[in-house]
């Protein structure tokens, strides 16, 4: 890999990190793939508001990693898994940065799905 540039959230391009107060479930093909009260919310400049769940409330046993990956300036080297169970439309479903940067670093050892490539991410609010 070469070297990327790495920018520091600010005034231009804020992000945030705060716990969720809701439980977050996320299921494939009828399977609960995560389930969590202890989400993160990352809220990125103008972009939705991502939930983080950590990697022990989901099950990698339905996951499988693949070799895509991306970068962001912000936050890192993401690497994604697929979850085979829901065919192709959870190809790289599944996002994590196993390295985040400083920033940034209360998403290690988290991950986030793309809503539209998992059957439901249901939000319950416990409080």
């Amino acid at each position: 890999m070469t070297a990327r540039e790495v920018k520091i959230p600010g005034a231009d391009h804020p992000i945030t990190i705060e716990p969720s107060t809701d439980e977050i479930v996320v299921t494939v093909a009828g399977k609960v793939v995560a389930s969590t009260r202890d989400a993160l919310v990352l809220r990125e400049a103008d972009y939705p508001p991502v939930n983080y769940i950590p990697v022990k409330d989901v099950d990698f046993g339905l996951l499988e990693r693949t070799d895509q990956a991306t970068y962001c300036p912000y936050k890192g080297w993401a690497g994604y898994y697929s979850i085979p169970a829901g065919g192709g439309s959870s190809v790289d479903a599944v996002w994590r940065y196993d390295e985040p940067y400083d920033a940034v670093a209360a998403i290690k050892d988290h991950v986030a799905f793309y809503p539209d490539r998992v059957d439901s991410i249901t939000v319950r609010p416990t409080a």
